[in-house]
């Protein structure tokens, strides 16, 4: 019997990672499809919808050509898009309005109304398990049926951006379990939509999409986008997933308990889980998993990598850039240059929110800072601090979580972050866990898509045997000889946000 393959797209803010692996996880190729984000307003983020399918059908034929492999060979294809985005698309499945993505925030005082209406934080944290924020989908609905009412009007669903790609593949407006799941309005138990939770907080239930599972073949590709794929008319499309979900996929960590963590441009740590919980104080909440019998519960941070990313456009020396072999070499270089650093950066302090923050501290008007910042501090102590306060940050996630009995020992590591050996060492050293950072990090999400679509087309009796084919490239155990000072350094961490957020609200409000 001749081998079969899977397209997957892993579609992002900065672009779309793509892959043509085999049934067994293994990439055959790669391919990475920038586009830019649009910044039109303070605190408003979009993208333009069209830049998104242009990279997953450009990809997918460039995939075919480096590999020869015919598109006959496809059996299927599957979607995971950046989650908390809101795509409204009218009845033909044509956008009203420009995407409004996970970054954005403008709907802050939605958020504050709706906490008020429900009777205050105490109240809210109860009915629905988390504190709504300004960055959150139901928020952005109800500012755009306030602001932009003949949009909302015309508006035939509230897609996410994993939706709307299954859209352009097959003709049919859903969105997945975990999509479904990340917009608060879902009942864990049912994978349904809540129609109590959509009464108390004012959502038209009439204008959110059918719901399907991650691993259900929603249709088949249609004429036309097959032709733009390069692929077979009728090729399988999957429900698909939210890029979290998918990058936990990807990571292997999907018994009941297990962990990853993920530093990308942003950063998150998640937990598989049996039963639904909540940690609302710390922007963290369970959503529905892939794998129909579980959740995960999600902390993300909004800036990590961006941070890094932010230091080499202001930062990095000339001779540096000319070093530097590509768009990533100029990382490779800063890491050893940080690696040069005494641990603890001369008790240098980074708080890595650079455009507000969801976890562990929601909070959409917080900015980050350097603290205790000297004379004796140089460049390459700051840019040790950015590392370490990354670590700081998912440390204080991993707290949250040790609240509920999750130990998250170890903790698998994905994203562009796990490729840098002195990252995973940092982050080792700071929240005390082993850390196993597995292979291809960087295309985890892509990866866990295409063996969701595995799963999807009975290669696989059950989601949880994914677990057996994820590669780990090395493992990092904690230094005894660092752990005193880090612990010492992550207190003044923590107690430095509330002066931070006061004067953050004051500043940006």
């Amino acid at each position: 019997m001749a081998e079969r393959y899977i397209i997957a797209h892993d579609v992002g803010t900065g672009g779309s990672k793509s892959v043509l692996a085999d049934t067994r996880g293994a990439m055959l190729a790669h391919r990475f499809e920038p586009y830019p984000v649009s910044y039109p307003k303070p605190l408003w983020v979009e993208q333009d919808p069209e830049d998104w399918w242009r990279a997953v059908t450009t990809s997918s034929r460039r995939l075919l050509e480096d590999t020869g492999v015919p598109p006959s060979d496809i059996a299927g294809i599957g979607f995971a898009g950046q989650m908390a985005g809101v795509v409204p698309v009218d009845a033909a499945g044509q956008p009203t309005r420009p995407p409004v993505i996970w970054l954005d925030s403008r709907a802050d005082e939605q958020a504050a109304r709706m906490i008020r209406k429900l009777g205050g934080e105490w109240v809210m944290l109860r009915v629905a398990g988390a504190l709504p924020s300004g960055k959150d989908v139901v928020c952005k609905i109800a500012w755009i049926r306030e602001n932009e009412p003949e949009v909302y009007a015309r508006t035939n669903a509230f897609l996410d951006v994993t939706g709307y790609l299954v859209l352009r593949a097959t003709g049919r407006q859903v969105i997945d379990h975990t999509g479904a799941g990340g917009t608060g309005i879902l009942d864990n138990k049912t994978r349904r939509w809540s129609g109590l939770l959509a009464r108390l907080i004012n959502i038209d239930l009439e204008k959110m999409p059918e719901i399907k599972s991650s691993i259900d073949v929603v249709g088949g590709l249609s004429r036309d986008a097959a032709e733009a794929m390069g692929l077979p008319e009728g090729t399988p499309v999957i429900g698909g997933m939210g890029d979290i979900p998918a990058a936990a996929t990807g990571s292997g960590a999907l018994e009941d308990g297990d962990a990853h963590i993920y530093i990308g441009t942003s950063s998150w740590l998640v937990v598989s889980i049996a039963k639904a919980k909540n940690l609302g104080r710390y922007g963290m909440a369970s959503v529905a998993s892939p794998d129909p019998d579980m959740l995960i519960m999600i902390g993300e941070s909004e800036t990590a990598g961006a941070c890094l990313k932010w230091f080499a456009e202001r930062f990095a020396r000339p001779d540096e850039l000319a070093a530097a072999e590509g768009d990533m070499g100029i990382f490779r270089l800063f890491d050893e240059a940080a690696e040069k650093v005494e641990p603890g950066a001369g008790k240098l302090l980074f708080m890595p929110w650079l455009f507000g923050e969801r976890s562990p501290v929601p909070d959409t008007t917080v900015r980050g800072c350097f603290a205790n910042l000297s004379l004796e501090h140089g460049r390459d102590e700051m840019l040790r601090a950015i590392y370490e306060g990354v670590a700081y940050n998912l440390r204080w996630l991993i707290d949250a979580a040790g609240t509920r009995g999750w130990r998250c020992d170890p903790l698998r590591a994905i994203g562009g972050g796990a490729k840098s050996d002195l990252w995973m060492q940092i982050m080792a050293d700071i929240t005390g866990r082993r850390v196993e950072a597995v292979e291809d990090p960087q295309e985890a999400g892509a990866v866990g898509t295409a063996l969701a679509v595995a799963v999807a087309l009975g290669v696989y009796g059950g989601y949880k045997e994914i677990k057996k084919i994820v590669r780990v490239r090395r493992v990092f155990e904690p230094r005894s000889e660092n752990r005193g000072l880090y612990d010492a350094l992550y207190e003044n961490y923590r107690g430095l946000y509330p002066a931070l957020s006061k004067a953050s609200r004051s500043l940006n409000t």
